[in-house]
């Protein structure tokens, strides 16, 4: 009885042998750094690497690109604001020539309904929108003036 149970006792212990080695050539196919998901690990990991880099240059590139652009529109709103002031000075130049003044005398009338206009419509935009919170104004930024009723006779 005693040699039945250590050939039995023998064979369970082979068994458990090749069954460790099949297992064991297993793990290493499945680790294996070119064909396993040890290589599909790794090549995931170079790409994450990569991807980090891209992100952060991209975020540099786009901090850049917001500072220039608040630049420009900061020299966009001062030449705007010298050209304002341009237009606004421009009703006070004389007129060159005679030609030119008879020329704006005659549509005088068209040119005040339409200056009325512009004006009515910019009140009644005024009051639809609210005030914006910086305190600069939102309406017409040009309102074209009459240079004959300007004048003093």
């Amino acid at each position: 009885m005693d040699l039945i149970a250590d050939i039995l006792l023998a064979a369970g212990a082979l068994g458990a042998g090749f069954y460790c080695l099949v297992l064991s050539r297993r793990l290493k196919r499945f680790n294996d750094l070119e064909k396993g998901v040890g290589g599909a690990v790794a090549v995931l990991s170079a790409q994450v690497d990569d991807l980090n880099k891209s992100l952060q240059s991209a975020q540099q590139i786009s901090d850049g690109s917001s500072k220039a652009l608040q630049q420009l529109t900061g020299r966009a709103e001062t030449v705007a604001q010298r050209l304002e002031l341009m237009m606004a000075s421009m009703h006070d130049i004389p007129e060159a020539a005679p030609q030119a003044q008879a020329q704006a005398q005659a549509p005088a009338a068209e040119d005040a309904a339409m200056a009325a206009a512009y004006e009515a419509e910019s009140q009644s935009q005024d009051a639809d929108q609210p005030q914006p919170e910086d305190g600069k104004p939102s309406g017409l930024m040009f309102v074209r003036h009459n240079r004959s009723q300007n004048r003093v006779a």
